[in-house]
């Protein structure tokens, strides 16, 4: 098979959760481990760094290996979902796998895996850990695909773990209330193991003190550390005063990268007890270089100028809350926002914050669970947001740019599929 046939028999032989929805999920970790037992236990072969979280997990993973490549390690960097290529989920040193790797190992392992009926996750993560082994690196940092305790990433033993937050998203699996979705990611917390909370409410953090006691876990609250001290928007960016690395400048764009930056700060400090030898001078240069050297995307992205144009790949009332306070802060003629979700998240939570004053392009990614346009611009009339729909991406950007003036600001976003279609489109 070619990368291209290869790919489409991943998708279609392992159902896509972001394609078809709940149908994709498999609870439990029985094949999981069945993979890793067969594959001779590639996880044990490199050090770990784990990321939990509903928000901030790509950022916080895209950055701290950023900084770990800069302190001269070879470093793993697993993450989901991918945007344009299917190897954005498995990088070294910031290099996709490469698609021989991706094609022999279907076709020397599909012999094994196809009678357990893997889930597209599982059988990713398998190919992730055999390609970090392969490629010997000295460190992988591994982002969580939903939950943490069911996860199958959590067969790793690693020298740290991160919750970046709690919000409410895919109760359909994690449970409807804050303390059980903080249960099911607290299940990432190991015994030994220091743990760091980005963020907390008096509900969560009951129930992250309670497991990290049951494991005799050392547990670090970022917000009570504050190793950061100060955030000032500079350009695209943020300009970070901190108590350890004096002056910070910060590439990535967005509110929410300041509370990201305070758990990756408290995160260094654990590493380096473990160990790690990281420098100040790689801490500035993987917080300046993070897209450069990991390849990361859709994260406030500016496409162009007059109009400006950026996307974001926010998608839950936790994301989306951060993005609306940034538009509003704005400067612009008019606020165009091109816009789409899938139809498992909270649509009318989200609809109810968005900005009233918004000219609306509402639009559908190209997956199974996209939210039809027509009947998001319908929606969207119960909380006083108007605009047309158009019947994908490309088209309702297209419309937006044909409308704006060039001090008007075009904002793109909603779903990671919609920030995918755009970039792809783009490519």
């Amino acid at each position: 098979m070619t990368y291209d046939e290869t790919v489409k028999y991943l998708f279609d032989c392992a159902p896509l959760f972001q394609q078809v929805g709940s149908s994709a999920y498999k609870e439990g970790l029985d094949t999981t481990l069945l993979l890793d037992e067969h594959l001779g236990h590639p996880h044990k072969k490199f050090r770990t760094i784990h990321i939990a979280g509903t928000n901030g997990k790509g950022s916080c993973s895209h950055t701290i290996a950023a900084i770990l490549q800069s302190a001269g390690y070879r470093v793993g960097l697993y993450t989901s979902p991918h945007l344009i290529d299917f190897r954005e989920r498995i990088r070294v040193n910031g290099e996709p796998a490469s698609k021989e790797f991706v094609v022999d190992f279907v076709e020397r392992e599909r012999v094994f895996f196809e009678p357990l009926h893997p889930s597209f996750f599982e059988l990713t993560t398998a190919m992730a850990f055999t390609y970090f082994a392969e490629q010997k690196v000295d460190v992988a940092v591994v982002e969580v695909g939903m939950g943490g305790r069911l996860d199958c990433t959590n067969i790793i033993y690693p020298d740290a773990c991160i919750i970046t937050n709690i919000s409410i998203d895919h109760t359909q699996f994690l449970g409807k209330r804050l303390a059980d979705i903080a249960g099911e990611k607290a299940g990432i917390i190991k015994p030994q193991t220091a743990v760091v909370i980005g963020e907390t409410t008096e509900e969560t953090k009951a129930v992250f003190n309670e497991k990290a006691s049951s494991c005799n876990a050392p547990i670090y609250f970022a917000e009570e550390e504050q190793p950061l001290t100060k955030a000032t928007p500079c350009g695209d960016g943020y300009n970070y005063s901190t108590t350890m690395y004096g002056t910070i400048a910060g590439e990535l764009g967005g509110d929410y990268q300041v509370k990201n930056t305070n758990t990756i700060l408290t995160t260094l400090q654990i590493l380096k007890k473990a160990g790690y030898d990281i420098t100040e001078e790689a801490v500035k240069k993987g917080f300046g270089n993070v897209t450069r050297l990991t390849g990361l995307m859709g994260r406030w992205q500016k496409l162009q100028e007059k109009p400006r144009v950026v996307c974001d790949a926010g998608h839950n009332i936790g994301g989306i809350s951060h993005i609306v306070k940034q538009l509003s802060r704005q400067k612009y003629n008019k606020l165009r926002i091109v816009f789409g979700m899938v139809n498992d998240k909270d649509i009318s939570g989200v609809l109810a914050m968005m900005p009233k004053d918004a000219v609306y392009y509402f639009t559908q990614a190209s997956v199974k669970r996209a939210l039809e346009s027509k009947e998001m611009a319908q929606k969207a009339l119960e909380f006083n947001l108007y605009g047309n729909y158009y019947c994908d991406v490309k088209t309702a950007l297209d419309a937006a740019k044909k409308d704006a003036s060039e001090e008007d600001f075009i904002f793109v976003g909603g779903s990671c599929f919609i920030v995918a279609d755009l970039l792809t489109s783009i490519k």
